[in-house]
Formats: C-alpha cells, sequence, structure tokens
C-alpha cells in the first residue's frame, strides 16, 4: 500500500505545553504546520480537584502565551499569581523575593500542565493553517539523498514532508533518538513527590521552600484553598510516602513540613525521579530540539517549563528574522542561531540548579553553616538579589 505523503512547512511532534506553543507561533508566521501527539488532553472540568502536575510559570513565559493569545484561555480556566517567594534552610537564614521589588505585579502563576496545554490547544483550533495529527505515533524520521527536507512516517501510513522538525517530545526524545542526536546526563539521588492538598488557609500569594539534608520541601499556592506540596526526599523514601493511604501520607506531610503550613488534607499524589540530560546539540539541518527534547534540569526552583518558552520564543524569533530577509530559515546555519541563543543560558542553569542541590545535600557541620550564611547574605544583596531574580524570570 502506498504512503499518502502531504506537505508542510513545519512539523512539531509533541504537542505538549512547548510543542504547542512553538506550532501556535509558526502558524502565526503563515506557515503551514502539522502538530503531532499521541493521545488528546481531556475537557476541563470547573469542578474536578487540580492536576497534580503543576507548573509555576514566570511573568517573561507568561508575556509570550498572551503574545500567542493562549492567555486568555488559561484566565477563563483556572490559575494562581505568586507574589514573592521565600526560601530557607536554618530559621533566621529567610531569603525573600517579591514582586514589588521590580515593580511587576507578581512574579508569575501557578498554572496546573493541563491546564497551560488545553489553552495552547484552543487556540491552536482556531488557525486553518495548523492540523492537529491525533493520535499520531512517529515511527520514522528520514532525509532522503539530495533533499533538504525531511519524511516524517507515522504508523497510520501517513508521510509528512517537511522544511523543519521540531522535536517536543519530551526528555525520552524520539526525534532526537531518530535525528541521531547523543545526550548526556544522570539520575540524581533523590527523587520528587507531588502532593495536591486543601489548606485550613485563605488562599495565599507566597511560595516557599525549606531545605534539608534529604531534599528541600516546598509550598506551591493554587486557587481557592488548593495547593501543591513538592516533598524531594531519597528515592527509597519516597517509595514509602507512595506506598501509604492518603490517612498515613496526610500524617507524614503534618510531621515534615514546617508548622507555617497548618492543618491540610492530602488529596491525591505523584512521584517521580530526578533526572538531568543536555542534548549534545540542539539542531541539524532542517530540525531543532525545544525544552525537554534539548534539556531536562533539576526542578528545584521550578524552571524547566520556563526555559523550554524561551526555547520556542528564540526558535520564532530566529526563523522569522530569517524569513524577513529571505534566507533559507529551515537550514542549519539559520538554527545554529537558535542555538546559540539557548545552549549557554540552559547550562547555566542547569550547573546553578547542581551547585545548589549540591549544596544542600551534605549534612556537614561546617557546610552547613556555610550555606545559611550564604542565605542570609543573598538576603541582603540588594541590587545582586534583583539581578538574580531578574535573570530567573528571562526578564
Amino acid at each position: 500500500m502506498n504512503k499518502l505523503t502531504e506537505f508542510y512547512d513545519v512539523v512539531v511532534v509533541g504537542a505538549g505545553m512547548t510543542g504547542a506553543a512553538a506550532a501556535l507561533g509558526f502558524a502565526q508566521e503563515g506557515l503551514r504546520v502539522a502538530l503531532l501527539e499521541k493521545a488528546k488532553p481531556g475537557a476541563f472540568d470547573s469542578q474536578s480537584a487540580p492536576d497534580v502536575r503543576i507548573s509555576a510559570i514566570s511573568s517573561s513565559s507568561v508575556e509570550l502565551l498572551k503574545q500567542l493569545g493562549a492567555w486568555q484561555h488559561v484566565e477563563s480556566m483556572r490559575s494562581a499569581p505568586y507574589r514573592a517567594l521565600e526560601t530557607w534552610e536554618e530559621p533566621g537564614s529567610n531569603v525573600i523575593f517579591d514582586a514589588q521589588s521590580l515593580g511587576l505585579p507578581e512574579l508569575g502563576f501557578m498554572v496546573e500542565n493541563r491546564v497551560l496545554q488545553l489553552a495552547l490547544w484552543q487556540e491552536c483550533e482556531k488557525y486553518s493553517n495548523l492540523e492537529i495529527i491525533c493520535p499520531a505515533q512517529l515511527i520514522n524520521l528520514s532525509q532522503p539523498k539530495g533533499q533538504k527536507e525531511w519524511m516524517v512516517e507515522l504508523d497510520d501510513n501517513r508521510e509528512l514532508q517537511t522544511k523543519l522538525v521540531v522535536g517536543a517530545d519530551g526528555a525520552n526524545s524520539q526525534v532526537r533518538k531518530l535525528a541521531g542526536i547523543g545526550s548526556r546526563g544522570w539520575q540524581y539521588r533523590q527523587s520528587c513527590m507531588l502532593i495536591t492538598i486543601q489548606t485550613a488557609q485563605p488562599q495565599q500569594d507566597k511560595t516557599w521552600q525549606q531545605f534539608f539534608p534529604s531534599g528541600p520541601r516546598a509550598f506551591l499556592p493554587l486557587y481557592d484553598n488548593w495547593a501543591s506540596l513538592v516533598w524531594y526526599d531519597s528515592p527509597a523514601k519516597i517509595r514509602r510516602l507512595q506506598a501509604m493511604t492518603v490517612e498515613q501520607l496526610n500524617d507524614a506531610v503534618c510531621g515534615a513540613f514546617p508548622e507555617r503550613l497548618g492543618p491540610v488534607s492530602v488529596i491525591a499524589s505523584g512521584a517521580f525521579p530526578l533526572t538531568r540530560h543536555h542534548a549534545n546539540r540542539y539542531v541539524i539541518d532542517g530540525l531543532a530540539l525545544i525544552g525537554d527534547a534539548a534539556h531536562t534540569i533539576n526542578p528545584l526552583a521550578g524552571q524547566g517549563v520556563n526555559l523550554g518558552y524561551r526555547d520556542v520564543d528564540a526558535l520564532l524569533s530566529v526563523v522569522s528574522r530569517a524569513r524577513e530577509y529571505l534566507e533559507p530559515w529551515s537550514s542549519l546555519d539559520v538554527l545554529k542561531r537558535y542555538q546559540r541563543r539557548r545552549l549557554p543560558d540552559n547550562l547555566v542553569m542547569q550547573a546553578g540548579m547542581d551547585i545548589f542541590y549540591m549544596a544542600f545535600s551534605e549534612n556537614i557541620a561546617g557546610l552547613k553553616i556555610l550555606r545559611n550564611l550564604g542565605l542570609m547574605a543573598a538576603q541582603r544583596a540588594g541590587e545582586a538579589k534583583k539581578l538574580a531574580l531578574k535573570y530567573a524570570l528571562g526578564l
């Protein structure tokens, strides 16, 4: 049976939070886009409990989503602004970052991953030049000899021919593997548990985390009296927490988190290992990796999805400018500009999170004193503290 060949300017593989944003941006450029995804996200239900998976979306990421037209859909569903971020280890070492110091209404928003994906899909559906192919299973990528364009083969016998393939299909990216791009990385000695709770406290707008040698424990405020807790610990400890009943987990939370949390009710939880990887390169001729397909980071500061949106913004900007100057916009020379803009920033952020991870993972008396003195110094750092916050927010 002959394959049915369809022609596109861009094929984006992976319609999650970064892939859908990239597809939307390319469609707004007037390009013909195919967006591939294995399964459609479920419909939004305002009465449902929040998704266990939460992202802290920075103000610069919100600006990108506004430009793409997707933020209005988030606002019609649900999100929660956060205006301050506090971190500490020992009492008195508290470092507080706040929106007011930068003249911002908020530092960002806590948004459920599913809500973000749905918002982007709703906007994507408005564009006749953007086709969402779902369910779609990628089975092969190839570049026929003498051709610049890529052939994208799907399991339903469809074949897509495209000038540019964008891999946005996560840390285990099939696009990256089929393109022959290697990656380096490792698994940390910690796992992470996400716990959806209801609190006895009124709606809050401050996110906080306390460091422990076993790993930090963080509070992420959501809408109404909902919130999310993040508990980092050894893989064995997280497995024990996963095996607990809701009542047992509730008791464990009350015993492990700071008193400021107050009484809570655990509603749901999920866990995952912490891994770090970085692709050896982000681009080859006619192909680019974005988001987790290119890099994953220790989620200590919640920067993963924001780095992905910085990738999207940079790739769209590079392609748009190349088209404006009538350059071969999908060529390796052009795509390398995207790599030059994003690779150093991602590596710096990865290294920064690794330094924090290593510094706070050792229970050595002298080191503990030093790191708490460091936190106290950071709180009094003035303009340097503002610059650090601006960098983290992508401003």
